[in-house]
């Protein structure tokens, strides 16, 4: 685990795999939250009618 650690740190090829599995999960996240606000406002704005 350790000399995968490493590989992932320190060479070319590691630290753009980390960037990319970064850049992805945090598009993740960002989405999800995104979708969840338009969905409850959606759903206020609905039941306010």
């Amino acid at each position: 685990m350790q000399i995968l650690m490493k590989e992932l740190f320190t060479s070319d090829v590691g630290l753009m795999s980390f960037v990319v599995i970064a850049f992805t999960l945090g598009m993740g996240v960002y989405y999800t939250r995104y979708f969840l606000k338009h969905v409850r406002d959606d759903s206020a704005q609905h039941r306010d009618r």
